[in-house]
């Protein structure tokens, strides 16, 4: 892609877009809210993916996939959004930088991306907020796809950080490393130093979310059952990571964000920087109180 495409591709878009989300839902209770976000954001859904993942809530990478599909499943009934199409994404991570991992999620998104849809001026957002390895096998799978997306997503940790190493990120550095020399698009959000901003605490929650609706109802309650055990007896608060890529894409001035050379990853998670690389946009800074109105009023009024 030529540079000044590429530039075009790394502004925010105005208007409604066609995107789709890659998650791994059933991780943390983040994913949750990103995905009600976006499903009443007014942008056009065309299809989400269940992303691996492997922590205290799942005994493997498919597990955790698994996991995440029944729980994008559950989420679209209770939003009675079940027009919405989910695909299962990987069981497993890349296992090497050459050979795609083969799953409903990155043949889904090659075909439509594919698609004459998406052969002009008019790109499909792919919002990651998981491993990114279904993003990573489609451009294996077909390299040209890069002239057709836009990658935002969500690992790593700040430039400025001590380390890149982050758990998005570390799952599977292979597929970093694929989508970040592919010559995609790609925005940014970095963990800690940036997105860590978004934090909520639980009065806020009761008072946006308590009794205005079943989807509301249940990210209240997870988030509640998620976080009190841990805090029993003191003040707390909870990052919602994963709202932050949403945000950028549906909401004016929910980031701050400036053009930088895409970084190069090192398999013992440290970014390296090059000056003669291409160009992707980074986001240095979330504007807590803008994402957190707009995506509780979109949730509970509903779209």
């Amino acid at each position: 892609m030529d540079e000044s495409k590429l530039l075009k591709r790394l502004a925010r878009p105005e208007g409604v877009t066609d995107v789709v989300l890659d998650t791994d839902t059933y991780n943390e209770v983040d994913d949750q809210y990103a995905l009600s976000y976006l499903i009443h954001s007014g942008h056009n859904v065309k299809a989400i993916f269940a992303a691996p993942f492997l922590n205290d809530k799942s005994v493997s990478p498919e597990d955790g996939m698994e996991k995440s599909y029944d729980e994008i499943k559950k989420l679209l009934k209770l939003a009675g959004k079940e027009d919405i199409p989910a695909y299962r994404g990987s069981r497993g991570y890349l296992p090497d930088e050459k050979t795609p991992v083969a799953s409903e999620a990155a043949e889904t998104l090659v075909r439509m991306a594919c698609s004459d849809a998406y052969a002009g001026d008019r790109p499909l957002y792919v919002i990651s907020i998981g491993a990114i390895t279904n993003v990573a096998s489609a451009l294996l799978m077909k390299p040209e796809i890069a002239e057709r997306i836009v990658v935002l997503w969500l690992g790593g940790n700040a430039f400025h950080w001590p380390t890149a190493k982050e758990f998005n990120l570390y799952q599977d550095i292979a597929a970093v490393r694929v989508v970040f020399d592919s010559g995609a698009p790609v925005v940014l959000f970095p963990a800690m130093g940036v997105v860590t901003h978004l934090t909520v605490t639980e009065p806020e929650l009761r008072h946006w979310l308590a009794g205005k609706n079943e989807l509301a109802d249940y990210l209240y309650g997870i988030t509640v059952a998620d976080t009190e055990p841990h805090n029993r007896g003191r003040a707390w608060s909870r990052v919602i990571w994963d709202v932050s890529a949403v945000a950028w894409l549906v909401k004016e001035g929910a980031a701050q964000s400036y053009i930088a050379h895409s970084p190069v990853v090192s398999y013992d998670g440290m970014y390296g920087f090059d000056n003669t690389r291409h160009f992707m946009r980074y986001v240095y800074m979330v504007n807590r109180d803008v994402v957190f109105t707009d995506m509780f009023e979109k949730i509970t009024k509903g779209s």
